[in-house]
């Protein structure tokens, strides 16, 4: 899967060929990644990839979830200049898009560990991309939420539209997932959390509760379902994610570690 992944980016980079090795021979080379900001990096495994399909040597200098400094040599790579020329891009897009989600992740993880709040990455991950995002995610120190729809059954509110009797949908629910799949439930309220706990949910999440609110759930919790997991989510950001851990809650949920990760600086420099 990550070959195909990258066999795909380097191919939009590159399309027909590129038009600098038509004009210039090939000679040997060699080139440094270097950082131009701090961070924590993430990628070496699609980058690994690439150097096998492309037949380039990388000397790594740093490891996936290790954390660099601006100015720091994170690689060296050695093969001849059409390769290294060709595949320059395609390998810093990787690595920045990585390191930049890991980098941000980071951050909110440092925030909760004194809490001992596991931080999830969602489903809200760009098109053909939610592998190597989640991957980049935990490389920051982030848990992977579900993958897709066949490893978690979770119902939303969305879902929770077209179900008239909850508790006679889980019975059912329970026949026919499979006997390793859990199932979570999407609560806005405190009685909503109450009902779906009664309703035998392995997860409850609390959507766009607030803090007090979410401190009313896990009290409940505690005392009359230990078992259930609660999950907080919605609108959490670095400023307000201390505040979600300090109530007690099992996890905190951010689609922000993916869509609000801003750019770090790679450049490639050739010897």
């Amino acid at each position: 899967m990550i070959e195909k992944f990258v066999k795909e980016v380097l191919a939009e980079d590159v399309g027909r060929g590129d038009l600098y090795a038509l004009v210039s021979a090939a000679v040997p080379a060699s080139a440094r990644i270097i950082a131009k900001s701090s961070g924590i990096f993430s990628g070496q495994i699609y980058a690994d990839a690439l150097a096998e399909l492309e037949n380039f040597e990388i000397i790594w200098h740093t490891k996936d979830a290790a954390s660099f400094e601006k100015g720091d040599l994170l690689a060296q790579i050695k093969g001849d200049s059409h390769t290294l020329l060709r595949i320059e891009r395609t390998l810093l897009n990787m690595l920045l898009h990585a390191s930049s989600i890991s980098t941000y992740t980071h951050a909110f993880v440092q925030i909760i560990a004194p809490y001992g709040t596991k931080l999830l990455d969602t489903r809200k991950t760009r098109p053909q991309l939610r592998i190597f995002e989640k991957y980049a995610t935990r490389m920051g120190g982030a848990v992977n939420h579900r993958l897709g729809l066949d490893d978690c059954l979770m119902l939303k509110d969305t879902h929770l539209k077209t179900i008239e009797d909850i508790s006679l949908f889980m019975a059912q629910a329970r026949k026919m997932i499979p006997f390793t799949s859990k199932i979570e439930i999407e609560a806005e309220t405190f009685e909503q959390a109450k009902s779906f706990m009664a309703a035998g949910a392995d997860i409850v999440m609390c959507d766009n509760m607030s803090t007090d609110e979410l401190r009313e759930v896990v009290a409940y919790k505690q005392k009359n379902f230990p078992n259930i997991l609660l999950e907080a989510s919605g609108n959490i950001s670095l400023e307000t994610i201390e505040s979600y851990a300090k109530t007690g809650v099992d996890a905190i949920s951010s689609g922000a570690l993916i869509h609000q990760a801003k750019w770090i600086d790679f450049s490639m420099k050739m010897d």
